[in-house]
């Protein structure tokens, strides 16, 4: 079991979710049940996938989430084009959510890259007693 709280994917998760949450504030009450939910909802599923992934015990199955995790990142970022390219919000205040939507992708994909290499890592050979 990893502790997930120590995992910089998962902290930078969190950053990302209160970010969003912060800008949803700014949208119209109309998208209260649109784009705001799908935008909040995909937020809080990227460090909740890493937490929930960090518990099982196989690479295999953590990796899973990670992918599921950097799913929910990129639906994430294309809401925020949506709004970017319908003006709805200033492209100037969704910058620097872009770039730590662009490191969280890094991030991720770096670290299931080490997921995977220590799963297909040759197991060590135990003995077997007479």
């Amino acid at each position: 079991m990893r502790k997930f709280k120590e995992l910089q994917i998962w902290q930078s998760g969190i950053e990302i979710t209160k970010a969003v949450y912060k800008v949803a504030e700014q949208l119209p009450n109309e998208e209260r049940f649109g784009i705001r939910s799908q935008m909040t909802r995909a937020a809080v599923s990227i460090p909740s996938n890493i937490a929930e992934g960090s518990s099982r015990q196989s690479d295999t199955d953590f990796r899973r989430f990670l992918e599921i995790a950097l799913g929910s990142l990129y639906e994430l970022e294309t809401q925020l084009i949506v709004l970017k390219e319908l003006s709805i919000i200033d492209s100037k205040e969704l910058e620097p959510l872009f770039e730590i939507i662009e490191q969280e992708s890094k991030m991720i994909n770096r670290f299931m890259s080490k997921v995977k290499t220590f799963s297909n890592s040759p197991k060590p050979k135990t003995k077997v007693r007479d």
